[in-house]
C-alpha cells in the first residue's frame, strides 16, 4: 500500500548525523514508491530532494545560532509560526494513509511542532536519534565531571544540578525548553510510535515519563567506508572521523595518542582545531572529508577512536569504521561500548582515569598481528553488527509505519 511520509526536520539539507537519516529515509521512501514529503524549518534549498521526487514544504527559519539573542531564547522555547505553519499544513493535506515522522526539531522548529501534530499523534513517529525527548542537555551526561547522569529529568536535583556543557543559565533555557516539550508532546495522547537507535536507550526515556511499550528499536543505518575488508593488522596509524569540538574529547585523545606514540590523523573541523593542530604538529589534520575520501584515508588506518565526554547513543563513524574491518576505540559511556567489546570488535575505557585512554591506545598498538586481524575479521564478516543496512532500515521504516496506520484505526 502507497503510503504518504511526512519527514519533519529542521533541515534540508545534511550538516549532522540526524539530518543526513532524515533525508535519507526520504529518498529510500520515495525510492519505493510512496510519496514523501519534507517539512523543513529552514529554507529548503535541496535541488537533489526535489530531483528525487520529494516535495519540500518549507518555513524559512534560521537555526538558533544564527539568530538575534532575545530572538533566539523566545523561538528556541517555542515557535509560533512553525507550529501554525505545520498546523495549516495539516490542515489542507492530511488524509487516512498520511505518516508523520519527526528526526529534529531542537534547532529551527522548536517544541511547538508537536502542538501542531496533536491532532494526528497516532500516526506520528518521533525519533529519538538522541535523548532531547527527555533529558535538558540531550546526553544523560553531567558536563563538567564527564559522567553519566541517571538523575530524573526536571526532577528538583535535576534543576539544581549545574551539568549544562555552556553555564547554569543555559541549563535553566533548556529545563524550560523541556517543560515546553513536555506540554506539547502531552504522553497522555495516543502518539504511534518513539524511535529509539540503542535498545539502553529506553530505561533513560523512561525516567522522563515515555511508555516503554511506546518505544521501537530502529538501529541506525550505515554505509561502511570500504566494500573490502581493510587489513588493520597490517597498518600503524590511529584515526579520529567528526566534529572537534571540547564534548568530543578530541584534545583528550591527540594528547594521549602522542603519549602513547601512535600516529594519528583528525578528520574533521571543529573550534579546536587550529590550537591543537598548532600544539601538534606531529599529528596530521586533514579537515571535513567526503565518505569517499575518508573511505581512501582509512585504508591505512589500524583502528579508529572516540573520546567523547558524553554518553553517545549512537556512533555512525563507529559502526561506518567497524563494519569496514577496522577495530575501534570509545568512551564507556559510549551506549555502543558494551557491544564493542563483547562482540570482539575493539576496545572501551573510562576516560576519566588519568592514563586510561594512552594505555587503551598503547593496547591497539602493540596487539599481536592475529588479535587485530580477528578484530577486523570479526568486524567485516557483520555476523554481529552494531547496525544495519540501509535497505534493512528501510524495511523497519515500512513496517513501522504500517503498524501505526494499523493501530490507529483500532
Amino acid at each position: 500500500m502507497s503510503l504518504h511520509i511526512v519527514v519533519i526536520n529542521d533541515a534540508s539539507t545534511a550538516r549532522g548525523g540526524a539530518t543526513g537519516l532524515a533525508l535519507l529515509s526520504a529518498r529510500l521512501m520515495r525510492d519505493r514508491g510512496h510519496r514523501v514529503t519534507l517539512f523543513a524549518g529552514d529554507e529548503g534549498s535541496n535541488p537533489s530532494l526535489t530531483a528525487a521526487g520529494v516535495e519540500v514544504v518549507a518555513t524559512g527559519g534560521t537555526r538558533l545560532l544564527h539568530q538575534p539573542k532575545v530572538q533566539a531564547v523566545t523561538r528556541g522555547l517555542y515557535n509560533t509560526a512553525t507550529r501554525n505553519a505545520l498546523a495549516a499544513w495539516i490542515a489542507a493535506n492530511d488524509s487516512p494513509e498520511t505518516v508523520y515522522h519527526v528526526h529534529g526539531w531542537g534547532q529551527i522548529l522548536s517544541p511547538s511542532i508537536f502542538a501542531a501534530l496533536q491532532p494526528v499523534a497516532p500516526r506520528t513517529v518521533t525519533h529519538a536519534h538522541d535523548f532531547f525527548l527527555a533529558c535538558p542537555n540531550g546526553v544523560f551526561t553531567h558536563y563538567k565531571t564527564a559522567s553519566p547522569c541517571r538523575l530524573r529529568p526536571l526532577s528538583i536535583a535535576c534543576l539544581t544540578s549545574n551539568c549544562d556543557k555552556r553555564s547554569y543559565p543555559h541549563k535553566l533555557w533548556r529545563v524550560a525548553r523541556t517543560a515546553a516539550l513536555r506540554r506539547s508532546f502531552d504522553q497522555s495522547l495516543n502518539w504511534g510510535a518513539i524511535a529509539i537507535i540503542h535498545p539502553d536507550m529506553a530505561p533513560m526515556m523512561e525516567l522522563a515519563g515515555y511508555a516503554r511499550d511506546r518505544m521501537m528499536l530502529l538501529r541506525n543505518p550505515v554505509t561502511p567506508y570500504s566494500d573490502t575488508r581493510i587489513p588493520a593488522e597490517d597498518n600503524n596509524r590511529l584515526f579520529y572521523i567528526g566534529r572537534i569540538e571540547p564534548d568530543k574529547g578530541v584534545g583528550d585523545l591527540v594528547a594521549a595518542a602522542v603519549q602513547a606514540e601512535m600516529p594519528l590523523t583528525v578528520i574533521g573541523e571543529g573550534s579546536e582545531r587550529a590550537a591543537l593542530s598548532a600544539a601538534y604538529p606531529d599529528v596530521t589534520f586533514t579537515g571535513w572529508k567526503s565518505h569517499e575520501e575518508i573511505a581512501h584515508l582509512v585504508q591505512g588506518a589500524r583502528g579508529v577512536a572516540m573520546a567523547s565526554r558524553h554518553g553517545e547513543p549512537f556512533a555512525l563513524v563507529v559502526a561506518e569504521a567497524s563494519q569496514s574491518g577496522l577495530p575501534v576505540i570509545l568512551s564507556d559511556s559510549a551506549l555502543l561500548a558494551s557491544e564493542v567489546v563483547a562482540k570482539g570488535l575493539g576496545y572501551a575505557c573510562d576516560i576519566r582515569v588519568p592514563g586510561a585512554l594512552r594505555q587503551t591506545i598503547a593496547r591497539l598498538r602493540d596487539a599481536p598481528t592475529d588479535e587485530v586481524r580477528a578484530m577486523s575479521t570479526r568486524a567485516f564478516a557483520r555476523t554481529a553488527p552494531l547496525a544495519q543496512a540501509p535497505n534493512g532500515w528501510a524495511d523497519e521504516l515500512e513496517a513501522l509505519y504500517h503498524r501505526v496506520l494499523q493501530t490507529q484505526r483500532f
